[in-house]
Protein backbone atom coordinates (compact mmCIF):
# COMPACT_ATOMS: atom_id res chain seq x y z
CA UNK A 1 0.00 0.00 0.00
CA UNK A 2 1.63 3.29 -1.07
CA UNK A 3 1.23 6.89 1.01
CA UNK A 4 -0.45 9.69 0.25
CA UNK A 5 1.44 12.30 -1.21
CA UNK A 6 1.14 15.48 0.83
CA UNK A 7 -0.42 18.85 -0.24
CA UNK A 8 1.92 21.07 2.72
CA UNK A 9 5.56 22.36 1.16
CA UNK A 10 8.37 24.20 2.88
CA UNK A 11 10.21 26.58 1.31
CA UNK A 12 13.94 25.79 1.73
CA UNK A 13 17.00 27.41 0.33
CA UNK A 14 20.49 25.71 -0.95
CA UNK A 15 23.82 26.86 -1.48
CA UNK A 16 24.61 28.86 -4.81
CA UNK A 17 26.71 25.88 -5.71
CA UNK A 18 23.85 23.31 -4.76
CA UNK A 19 21.51 25.21 -7.41
CA UNK A 20 19.65 22.64 -10.26
CA UNK A 21 17.02 23.95 -12.60
CA UNK A 22 13.60 24.45 -11.77
CA UNK A 23 11.54 21.82 -12.33
CA UNK A 24 9.26 23.86 -14.27
CA UNK A 25 11.12 26.19 -16.75
CA UNK A 26 14.92 24.95 -16.20
CA UNK A 27 16.17 28.12 -15.22
CA UNK A 28 19.22 27.59 -12.35
CA UNK A 29 16.82 28.14 -8.84
CA UNK A 30 17.96 27.89 -5.20
CA UNK A 31 14.63 27.58 -4.00
CA UNK A 32 13.50 23.86 -2.91
CA UNK A 33 9.93 23.11 -1.70
CA UNK A 34 9.87 19.78 0.40
CA UNK A 35 7.26 17.99 2.39
CA UNK A 36 8.01 17.91 6.26
CA UNK A 37 8.82 14.25 6.55
CA UNK A 38 11.56 15.31 3.60
CA UNK A 39 10.32 12.40 1.25
CA UNK A 40 9.67 14.53 -1.58
CA UNK A 41 11.10 17.47 -3.10
CA UNK A 42 10.89 19.95 -5.85
CA UNK A 43 13.24 23.39 -7.53
CA UNK A 44 11.26 26.04 -8.11
CA UNK A 45 12.22 29.51 -8.92
CA UNK A 46 10.62 32.18 -7.09
CA UNK A 47 8.81 33.57 -10.04
CA UNK A 48 6.64 30.94 -9.45
CA UNK A 49 6.23 30.96 -5.86
CA UNK A 50 4.82 34.58 -6.42
CA UNK A 51 2.11 32.77 -8.70
CA UNK A 52 -1.05 32.91 -6.86
CA UNK A 53 -2.45 29.78 -8.77
CA UNK A 54 0.73 27.86 -8.19
CA UNK A 55 0.98 27.76 -4.46
CA UNK A 56 -0.13 30.16 -1.49
CA UNK A 57 1.54 30.11 1.96
CA UNK A 58 0.01 28.71 4.85
CA UNK A 59 -0.41 31.62 7.18
CA UNK A 60 -0.68 31.58 11.13
CA UNK A 61 -3.39 34.11 12.48
CA UNK A 62 -2.05 33.82 16.00
CA UNK A 63 1.60 34.85 15.02
CA UNK A 64 0.59 37.49 12.77
CA UNK A 65 -1.73 39.10 15.61
CA UNK A 66 0.98 38.69 17.80
CA UNK A 67 3.80 40.25 15.33
CA UNK A 68 1.80 43.18 14.79
CA UNK A 69 1.08 43.65 18.97
CA UNK A 70 4.89 43.74 19.46
CA UNK A 71 5.18 45.95 16.93
CA UNK A 72 3.00 48.44 18.21
CA UNK A 73 4.64 48.17 21.67
CA UNK A 74 7.55 48.76 19.71
CA UNK A 75 6.46 51.84 18.26
CA UNK A 76 4.70 53.19 21.45
CA UNK A 77 7.88 52.70 23.58
CA UNK A 78 9.79 54.51 21.05
CA UNK A 79 7.73 57.30 21.47
CA UNK A 80 7.48 56.86 25.32
CA UNK A 81 11.02 57.16 25.21
CA UNK A 82 11.53 60.58 22.90
CA UNK A 83 8.92 62.31 24.90
CA UNK A 84 11.19 61.51 27.89
CA UNK A 85 14.17 63.27 26.38
CA UNK A 86 12.40 65.74 25.05
CA UNK A 87 11.24 66.46 28.64
CA UNK A 88 14.66 66.28 30.21
CA UNK A 89 16.37 68.35 27.28
CA UNK A 90 13.57 71.22 28.48
CA UNK A 91 13.92 70.63 31.83
CA UNK A 92 18.32 71.10 31.27
CA UNK A 93 18.07 74.17 29.60
CA UNK A 94 15.21 75.78 31.97
CA UNK A 95 17.95 75.16 34.64
CA UNK A 96 20.28 76.51 32.86
CA UNK A 97 18.78 79.60 32.31
CA UNK A 98 17.43 80.00 35.70
CA UNK A 99 21.66 79.37 36.59
CA UNK A 100 22.44 81.99 34.42
CA UNK A 101 19.53 84.59 35.81
CA UNK A 102 20.30 84.14 38.87
CA UNK A 103 22.64 86.52 40.74
CA UNK A 104 25.96 85.48 41.96
CA UNK A 105 25.53 85.71 45.81
CA UNK A 106 23.40 82.60 46.21
CA UNK A 107 23.54 81.55 50.05
CA UNK A 108 24.82 77.51 50.23
CA UNK A 109 21.22 76.89 51.43
CA UNK A 110 19.51 78.13 48.32
CA UNK A 111 21.55 76.18 46.11
CA UNK A 112 21.22 72.89 48.40
CA UNK A 113 16.61 73.13 48.72
CA UNK A 114 16.98 74.24 44.11
CA UNK A 115 19.19 71.30 43.92
CA UNK A 116 16.68 68.97 46.00
CA UNK A 117 13.53 70.08 43.78
CA UNK A 118 15.54 69.56 40.66
CA UNK A 119 16.36 66.14 42.15
CA UNK A 120 12.79 65.37 42.90
CA UNK A 121 11.54 66.48 39.74
CA UNK A 122 13.78 64.02 37.74
CA UNK A 123 12.81 61.09 40.07
CA UNK A 124 9.02 61.96 38.83
CA UNK A 125 10.13 61.98 35.54
CA UNK A 126 11.75 58.82 35.75
CA UNK A 127 9.05 56.91 37.36
CA UNK A 128 6.90 58.54 35.16
CA UNK A 129 8.64 56.75 31.92
CA UNK A 130 8.88 53.52 33.86
CA UNK A 131 5.40 53.41 34.35
CA UNK A 132 4.58 53.96 30.84
CA UNK A 133 6.76 51.80 30.09
CA UNK A 134 5.51 48.97 31.89
CA UNK A 135 1.61 49.27 31.13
Amino acid sequence: MTSLLQNTWHLRRVAEASAKPCDICYKPTTSVLITPDQKDHFYVCPGHLKDRGFCSPVVDEAEVAAKKKREELEREIELIKQEYEERTKKRKKSKDSKKKGKDSDKTANDAKEGSKDDEEDDEKAEKEKNDKVRS
